[in-house]
């Protein structure tokens, strides 16, 4: 005789949590993750807190150490009343690009709650952020804990010297630029001989007679105020400074006239940071929609398994519907495109491609239509795409009806919208290359680009602003940007527009 099948006993029954319960969820949830899924995480490290201190990390843009700004105060003061008023919910979890990958619960989520944040978050957020070619490239998720206890220390050690008045006034003008003290396009210089020995001695705890501030200072600054930028004609000039420059923050750290080693340290570490989460901004559809995509399936994979009761099964669906949940537009709550709705979609349409092609998605998606192997084609768009890119290279008829997208014309020069793009072939592709277009920073933020500073002349500091589609930038945030970047340069400023089109 056959024996019977054995029925899985449910992980938990009711809504409590345990820190047992906790590790015996992980543990089924890593089963499916990576022996199932395939998944590659960095090793985990879930906490619990408190709504308050997942408050306090809102207001730090939720990085575990953090230096103090009167800002993140005013952030914190902001979304305290918001919920205590019942007028903003906050986030089950928050996780971080880190090694080991930290992952932040909310004390208040419900067993149920805390299994899908931990899959989403621990393992689909995890896998992302080792693996996607962006962060790869751009993060060092070993060395940012590190990096960061470094920089509150520094800027703390700054302020008892300094006085707290003269570090904020940087670090407000630092803030200022922070969305254009980035890299976007070439890698940013590798760090000295002389840097990367500082920054071991920070790391390894090293103790010396002098303070953080000395240390680094010494090791790392000094050496370009020094050096005399020659009387060179304009050409030879904007060669040695590596001009024109999309990097304002870099610029102004290596070349302001004004600024002490200290000073430009703080650029350092506020550009530093802008870079670090700058990945994140690129990958945010890419990023949720694979976390979406994993804890949806591993949630269903348990269900099917018995390890999750009905009640915890439709706990945990509802808040996943809520999620992935696009408005339409004449809808109150439309703000957009829902990132994780469109993200989630696209993962779902990949898989059904593999699984179950229909005779345009073989023509549209030849690489890979009819793959048994949906996961390898997931994992592999995961590593190799952003957002714009992902978007231009797998969104499907299928969905753009889905989504019952179009394009629209506005054209200045016209009294109404025009309709440009409907749901036919060439619009299929229009819609998705325009919507692909949306998502590219580089073409969302503005083009501002140091192209020239005099040093042994009048010393004024020149920006170029390159316009697209006829945006110039706001008057009012303009001239409140500009007076900050005059702080930091200490000399004129001047900002000229120049239309990319004529």
């Amino acid at each position: 005789m056959q024996a019977a099948d054995t029925v899985a006993e449910p992980l938990f029954t009711g809504p409590e949590w345990t820190f047992e319960l906790l590790e015996t969820a992980r543990d089924a949830i890593e089963d499916i993750a990576l022996n199932d899924l395939g998944l590659d995480v960095y090793p985990n490290q879930i906490e619990i807190i408190s709504a308050e201190q997942m408050l306090d990390a809102y207001s730090c843009v939720g990085l575990p150490l953090m230096y103090q700004h009167w800002s993140f105060g005013k952030h914190f003061a902001r979304d305290e009343t918001l919920y205590r008023t019942g007028r903003q919910g906050l986030a089950y979890e928050i996780v971080i690009n880190s090694n080991p990958c930290i992952s932040y619960n909310m004390e208040e989520n419900t067993m149920a709650m805390q299994t899908l944040v931990m899959a989403h978050a621990a393992f689909g957020h995890n896998h992302f952020f080792k693996n996607n070619y962006l962060f790869q490239q751009w993060t060092d998720a070993a060395g940012i804990h590190d990096y960061l206890a470094f920089a509150k220390n520094y800027i703390a050690a700054c302020e008892e010297r300094y006085g707290l008045t003269a570090v904020e006034e940087i670090l407000d003008a630092a803030h200022a630029l922070q969305s254009q003290g980035v890299f976007r396009y070439g890698r940013p210089p590798k760090p000295t001989s002389e840097e990367l020995a500082a920054m071991q001695k920070v790391r390894e705890g090293y103790e010396s007679g002098q303070s953080v501030l000395d240390l680094w200072t010494d090791a790392t600054m000094g050496q370009d105020k020094l050096e005399e930028i020659r009387d060179e004609p304009f050409s030879a000039r904007r060669k040695l400074m590596n001009l024109p420059q999309e990097n304002l923050l870099y610029f102004l750290e290596k070349h302001s006239p004004v600024l002490e080693p200290w000073q430009c340290e703080i650029l350092r570490i506020v550009r530093m940071l802008a870079q670090y989460l700058y990945p994140q901004k690129q990958t945010k559809v890419m990023n949720e929609g694979c976390a979406t995509f994993v804890h949806y399936y591993i949630i269903n994979k348990l269900f099917e398994q018995g390890r999750l009761t009905e009640g915890a099964y439709m706990e945990m669906m509802h808040s996943h519907t809520n999620v992935v949940l696009q408005p339409e537009y004449d809808d109150p709550r439309y703000s957009g495109m829902n990132p994780y709705a469109l993200g989630f979609a696209m993962m779902q349409d990949i898989r059904r491609i593999c699984e179950a092609p229909t005779d345009e998605d073989r023509e549209w998606f030849p690489d890979f239509a009819g793959d048994p192997d949906w996961r390898r084609v997931m994992r592999d768009a995961w590593a190799n795409y952003r957002d714009e890119s992902f978007i231009q290279q797998f969104l499907s008829p299928h969905l753009i009806r889905k989504f019952k997208l179009f394009t629209l014309a506005d054209d200045a020069d016209q009294s109404h919208l025009l309709v440009s793009q409907i749901h036919n072939r060439q619009g299929y592709r229009s819609v998705r290359r325009d919507l692909a277009h949306s998502y590219d920073l580089a073409y969302l933020e503005p083009d501002i680009q140091v192209t020239d500073a005099n040093l042994k002349g009048d010393r004024e500091l020149k920006l170029t602003h390159t316009v697209r589609d006829g945006i110039h930038l706001s008057e009012e945030n303009k001239d409140e940007v500009l007076k900050h970047l005059r702080r930091l340069w200490g000399y004129d400023v001047s900002l000229e527009a120049v239309d990319a089109g004529t």
